[in-house]
């Protein structure tokens, strides 16, 4: 071999060899990178006119585990809507409160009780007739702040829908013409592994939004659909549709068209139900806690509500009332109306006549709501009457309660627990798909880069370079 042609190898090898290193610094600079495809140089042997010329670089393999990665994809998916569901069940959790923490629903029932017992004992004493009216103020608030939190949430909801609806609709637009990209540099004999890296990040960000699957297509090119069947992108991206409401009320639901809808390409598609086409990530967790969730708490703060009013509002209860005149609780200073329930427990107020901030008097707490006059002030039997029916037994009659009768201290405690219980859940049910999604991100990452392995190559590429040298 002539000389030149000794150089000639040596340096097709030194080339080979700084080539080979390049791919494993990049490897080992991105082994805990999600989305990137370890790179393998493929070298193959030169020749010149049927002679040896040294080494080439026949290509740059990019080694990724689908199986893995699609796995992983749908993991993520899952703990993104168990992630939404868990957050939702904690904001109720804390606006309800926990027995104990002196602000809870239940808390300030049992201050109400106790200060109704105070002024039985000294009917005459205006501070403890005062204190009756603090307490009632305050359960009012607290009931009141329980159907204002769930109205946040489903604002809070509605305005991430639509915040991911605009990221799902960018983030396709990328993907369609990074496909277009791959598409021309695979035509061309390009080395496109960048270009794929990107694109799978890219469709690791839809994937916490939407339960996704791709499929190859020719050319380098993937297409995408949801584990429900709804075509994402093939060739073109869908176009997603949605109008955020902004402020949101509790009569307001997506049946009456006062919520917008999902659409996709132009048309309505359902959500958030658990058997739509889009189900699984955190967009359909998001219609969930609007239109579900949220919702059913709004109900039952609204059924507390009225159980608070029918039993002030019983017959006979109060002699100085009449058939027509509202209780102790009124529906914004009027009487318990049952058809106009929704929204019920933010509209809760205490009479004016007992008010004395509202123009009204705390004596008839004592003598009653409807006296002109003050009457005896040892007489303690309407305050005793206040009492009994707040201890009473009383079955709600809406709500998802339990149907025996109750006092107002035990339906607080069952509204208290059956949000417990949902919290519970989502949080075992967001602990469980984070573990999971843990363990395919590891499996994932250890079919990728072994930093190891790649340190070993890269000892072997020195000593080849410093041969070539």
């Amino acid at each position: 071999m002539s000389i030149s042609g000794s150089l000639f190898n040596a340096y097709s090898g030194l080339k080979s060899a700084a080539r080979t290193a390049e791919a494993i610094s990049n490897n080992v600079a991105n082994a805990m990178t999600i989305g990137y495809g370890r790179r393998e140089v493929e070298l193959s042997a030169a020749s010149i006119n049927g002679r040896g010329a040294g080494v080439q670089v026949a290509g740059v393999l990019r080694l990724v585990d689908q199986v893995a990665i699609s796995d992983r994809l749908l993991a993520e998916s899952a703990l993104g809507g168990n992630r939404v569901r868990a957050d939702a069940f904690a904001r109720l959790e804390s606006a309800i409160g926990t027995p104990g923490d002196g602000s809870s629903l239940s808390d300030r029932v049992t201050e109400f009780e106790a200060a109704l017992l105070d002024a039985e004992g000294r009917p005459d004493a205006e501070v403890r007739l005062r204190n009756v009216l603090f307490a009632a103020k305050d359960l009012i608030a607290t009931v009141g702040g329980i159907s204002d939190e769930t109205q946040e949430m489903r604002m809070s909801a509605d305005a991430g829908i639509g915040r991911q609806v605009g990221i799902l609709n960018e983030t396709l637009s990328r993907i369609e013409t990074l496909n277009h990209d791959i598409r021309l540099h695979v035509g061309g004999g390009g080395d496109v592994n960048g270009l794929l890296d990107q694109r799978q990040q890219l469709v690791d960000k839809l994937a916490e939004i939407v339960p996704i699957k791709t499929y190859q297509r020719d050319h380098g090119q993937i297409a995408i659909v949801s584990i429900g069947g709804v075509s994402l992108l093939d060739g073109s991206a869908a176009e997603f549709g949605f109008s955020p409401t902004g402020l949101i009320t509790p009569e307001m639901d997506l049946a009456s068209g006062a919520l917008s809808a999902l659409q996709v390409n132009g048309k309505d598609i359902s959500i958030g139900t658990g058997s739509g086409g889009l189900e699984g990530g955190s967009l359909s967790a998001l219609f969930q806690v609007r239109d579900v969730i949220a919702p059913k708490a709004s109900a039952q703060i609204d059924a507390f509500a009225r159980n608070l009013m029918e039993r002030f509002e019983a017959g006979g209860l109060d002699s100085t009332l009449n058939a027509g005149d509202a209780g102790l609780f009124t529906d914004g200073g009027g009487k318990l109306d049952t058809a106009l329930e929704t929204g019920l427990a933010g509209r809760l107020a205490l009479n004016v006549a007992v008010d004395p901030d509202q123009g009204g008097v705390s004596w008839r707490l004592r003598d009653g709501l409807g006296a002109l006059v003050p009457g005896d002030v040892g007489d303690n039997s309407l305050l005793l009457a206040f009492s009994d029916a707040l201890t009473n037994g009383r079955a709600p009659l809406s709500g998802s309660f339990s149907p025996h009768a109750l006092s107002l201290a035990g339906l607080s405690g069952d509204l208290t627990a059956l949000n417990s219980t949902e919290r519970l859940h989502a949080d075992e049910a967001e602990a469980f798909a984070t573990s999971r999604y843990q363990a395919l991100l590891s499996t994932e990452l250890d079919a990728g880069v072994d930093t190891d392995q790649e340190m070993q190559k890269l000892l072997l590429v020195e000593q080849a370079y410093a041969a070539n040298a």
